[in-house]
């Protein structure tokens, strides 16, 4: 991260997420909530507390394919399916990522992992039900903070490609 969006963070107590959001200019929505860490799903509670969808509210995984790190965005409400996740990158095999691994790739704690502001840029794919919708919430990089933003420009940030990698 470039020492001007460090200060930028800093001075407004954002997240790298949130800094890379306004740093591109990309209009969005910061949802903040009291997190409740006996609450089973980071996820469902986020929904909850939002008063949103849980078809709107998109969970973001680490999944390793063929030994490379690779991000999922999927609703909350669902799973991923980790063979299409592969296919969607051209992989064969995919795991879900070890959670320290995970955590330090990213730079976020788990529960707080956000597709925005990673410290390293991984592959990333979002399920296609985002598509659906005219803005989805994705976790803001730590527990009990959201942003809502388009599908469209989520994909943009991030590099992308929009795929069925959920499932009910």
């Amino acid at each position: 991260m470039a020492k001007k969006a460090k200060k930028q963070q800093a001075q407004s107590g954002g997240t790298p997420a949130t800094v890379a959001l306004t740093t591109a200019g990309t209009v969005f929505t910061v949802h903040a909530y009291e997190h409740d860490p006996s609450h089973p799903s980071y996820g469902e509670e986020a929904a909850e507390a939002m008063g949103v969808s849980p078809d709107r509210v998109f969970k973001t995984l680490v999944a390793d394919v063929d030994g490379r790190l690779t991000v999922a965005v999927v609703p909350v409400a669902g799973q991923l399916d980790l063979k299409a996740l592969a296919a969607a990158v051209g992989g064969k095999r995919a795991a879900m990522a070890d959670p320290a691994l995970a955590e330090r790739t990213t730079g976020y704690v788990r529960g707080g992992i956000s597709p925005l502001g990673q410290r390293k840029k991984l592959p990333t794919v979002i399920d296609a039900s985002a598509g659906s919708h005219a803005t989805i919430c994705v976790s803001a990089g730590r527990r009990g903070l959201e942003v809502e933003l388009s599908p469209t420009d989520l994909a943009a940030l991030t590099g992308a490609v929009l795929a069925p990698v959920g499932r009910v």
